[in-house]
C-alpha cells in the first residue's frame, strides 16, 4: 500500500507545482518563495538537459519504466516497505514528468540547486533510487554469513 500512496502523492505534489509555476513564472523569470529560488526551465531532453528535443521519446521510456515496475512488484521475489516506498518514489517520479513529456513534448523544471534546475518529480527519483540503494545494501548486510574465527 505505501507503494501507492507515495506514487500517488509524489505525482500530485509535482503536476501541482509544475501548473503553479506556469501560471506565475515565464520561462526564465526568477522568484524566491520560503527561501528558494525558483527559475522556470523547460526541458526537452533529459537530466542536465542533454539530447533536447526527445521528450515524448522519454515519455515513453517512462510508460515502459513503469510498467516494469509494476510487472517487478507483482512477479518478483523481493518485497518489503523499503523496496515499496523507493519504487512509489521512482514510478511518481517517472509518471509526474511523463506526463509532462507527452502532453507538452518537454519537462517544466523550477527548483534551482547546486547542479541545475530540478522540480518534484526529479527530487522523488532521487529519493527512490537512495532508498533502493539502502534497500540493496540492507539486503546484502543480511544475507553475509559471518566469518569463521
Amino acid at each position: 500500500m505505501p507503494f501507492y500512496i507515495i506514487a500517488f502523492l509524489v505525482i500530485v505534489a509535482d503536476q501541482a507545482t509544475k501548473a503553479a509555476v506556469r501560471v506565475h513564472l515565464e520561462v526564465g523569470e526568477s522568484a524566491r518563495l520560503w527561501g528558494i529560488e525558483l527559475t522556470r526551465f523547460e526541458n526537452s531532453g533529459m537530466a542536465g538537459s542533454m539530447l533536447q528535443g526527445y521528450g515524448r521519446l522519454f515519455g515513453i521510456v517512462a510508460v515502459l519504466f513503469v510498467l516494469g515496475v509494476l510487472y517487478y512488484r507483482k512477479y518478483g521475489k523481493a518485497k518489503g516497505a523499503l523496496l515499496d516506498c523507493g519504487l512509489g518514489f521512482l514510478v511518481g517520479g517517472a509518471v509526474g514528468n511523463g506526463i509532462d513529456r507527452l502532453l507538452f513534448g518537454r519537462v517544466t523544471d523550477f527548483i534551482v540547486r547546486k547542479g541545475g534546475i530540478l522540480n518534484v518529480a526529479d527530487h522523488a527519483i532521487e529519493i527512490g533510487a537512495l532508498l533502493l540503494i539502502v534497500y540493496t545494501v540492507t539486503i546484502w548486510i543480511k544475507g553475509r554469513k559471518p566469518a569463521k574465527p
